[in-house]
C-alpha cells in the first residue's frame, strides 16, 4: 500500500511525531483529501495537550485544511475527484439532536471537530465526512485560503451576524491572527473601523489593513476613546485577555454588543449597570458551518481580504507550532505539503 507522511500527537501532552501511515480509503459518506495546506491554529493546543475529554490518541491535529478531493466514498454524487475543498473547525454533526433538528448544526450536542474527533490536516492525505466539506474557489491560493477556514470564518461570520450596519462604528480589539482579518472584513462590510491594539507599533499596519482609527490601549483608555467617537455598535474582541475585554464594555454605544471570538483563560468582570443602561450586551461566537466557510471564501475572493501568513513545510510542524504559540508569528502559520 502507498504511504504518506503524517504528523501526529502520540498522547496528551506528547511531542509531535513524524510517521508513515498507509494512505486511507474513504468509506461511505466520506472523501479523501490531498492536503495542500493546513493552518496552525492556537486551538490545536486542545489536541496537543488533551484539553477535551475523549480524544483518541495518536491523533493528527489541524482544522484549517485546504486541498483537493482525491477519492470519493461509495454512494456520493455531489462531490467529485479533483474538486477543491476546505475543512474547518466544524467537522460534522449527528443530525438527530435537538439543535440539529432545528438546523442549528454549529451547536450540535455531539459535534465533531476536525483534528480532535478525527485526524485533521497535519498530513498529506486526510478523510473527512461530506458534512464537513466547503467548496473552495479555484482562484484562492491554498496557503492563503487555509486560515480562512477558522480565523477567517470566525471573524467574518461574527461580524455579519452582529447587527452592525454600514457606516456604524465597529471596533476590533487585537491586531493578531484573528484581528488582522477582522479589520479587513469590517472595512469591506462598510463599517467605520476602529482598531484597538497595545502600543504605537501597530498603528501603521492597522491603517494599512483598513482601520479608520487606531486606538493605542497603552497610551489611552480604549473605552473612553471609543466613547469620543460616539460609542461602538460592535466591538469584536479577538485578543485572549478577559481583563482587556472587560475594559472595553464602556466603549459600547447604545444597543452595542461586545462579540467575543478570542478565548482567554482569565475571567471577564463587568458591572451589571454598564449593561443595563444603554441595553448593551456580550455575546460569544463560534466559527460556523461549511456553508459559512463558503461564504467567507467567496467574499475574500471578491474583496481581496487575505491573511498574512508564514509558511512551513509539513516536516517542520513542531517548529511551526512553537512559532504560533510564541505569539510572534505575523500572523497565521501555515503548513504546506
Amino acid at each position: 500500500m502507498a504511504k504518506m507522511k503524517v504528523v501526529q500527537v502520540p498522547k496528551a501532552g506528547g511531542d509531535f511525531e513524524i510517521v508513515e501511515r498507509e494512505i486511507p480509503q474513504p468509506g461511505p459518506g466520506h472523501v479523501r483529501i490531498r492536503v495542500q495546506a493546513c493552518g496552525v491554529c492556537h486551538s490545536d493546543v486542545i489536541t496537543k495537550d488533551g484539553l477535551l475529554p475523549g480524544i483518541a490518541y495518536p491523533r493528527v491535529p489541524g482544522h484549517e485544511v485546504a486541498g483537493v478531493i482525491d477519492e470519493v466514498g461509495a454512494g456520493l454524487k455531489e462531490w467529485k475527484k479533483g474538486q477543491r475543498v476546505g475543512v474547518g473547525w466544524h467537522g460534522g454533526q449527528d443530525g438527530t439532536c435537538l439543535a440539529c433538528r432545528r438546523g442549528d448544526f454549529v451547536n450540535c450536542a455531539n459535534v465533531k471537530i476536525c483534528g480532535v474527533s478525527y485526524d485533521g490536516g497535519y498530513q498529506e492525505y486526510m478523510v473527512a465526512p461530506v458534512e464537513a466539506l466547503a467548496q473552495m474557489p479555484e482562484s484562492l491560493d491554498a496557503a492563503e485560503a487555509a486560515p480562512l477556514m477558522c480565523a477567517g470564518i470566525t471573524t467574518f461570520n461574527a461580524l455579519r451576524h452582529s447587527g452592525a450596519l454600514p457606516s456604524d462604528l465597529v471596533a476590533v480589539q487585537g491586531i493578531g491572527g484573528l484581528g488582522h482579518l477582522g479589520v479587513q472584513f469590517a472595512k469591506k462590510f462598510g463599517y467605520r473601523v476602529a482598531a484597538v491594539g497595545r502600543g504605537s507599533g501597530n498603528a501603521a499596519l492597522a491603517k494599512k489593513l483598513g482601520a479608520d482609527v487606531y486606538v493605542d490601549s497603552a497610551a489611552a483608555e480604549p473605552a473612553a476613546e471609543l466613547k469620543k467617537l460616539g460609542g461602538a455598535r460592535v466591538i469584536l474582541a479577538t485578543a485572549p485577555s478577559g481583563k482587556a475585554m472587560s475594559a472595553l464594555v464602556g466603549g459600547l454605544g447604545v444597543n452595542g454588543t461586545l462579540v467575543v471570538v478570542g478565548a482567554p483563560l482569565d475571567q471577564m468582570e463587568v458591572p451589571p449597570l454598564q449593561l443595563i443602561f444603554g441595553k448593551k450586551g456580550i455575546q460569544g461566537w463560534s466559527a460556523g458551518i461549511p456553508t459559512d466557510s463558503e461564504d467567507t471564501l467567496r467574499f475574500a475572493e471578491m474583496t481581496g481580504v487575505r491573511p498574512m501568513i508564514e509558511k512551513y513545510p509539513l516536516a517542520k510542524a513542531a517548529e511551526a507550532y512553537d512559532r504560533m504559540m510564541s505569539g510572534k508569528a505575523e500572523f497565521r502559520v501555515v503548513l504546506t505539503t
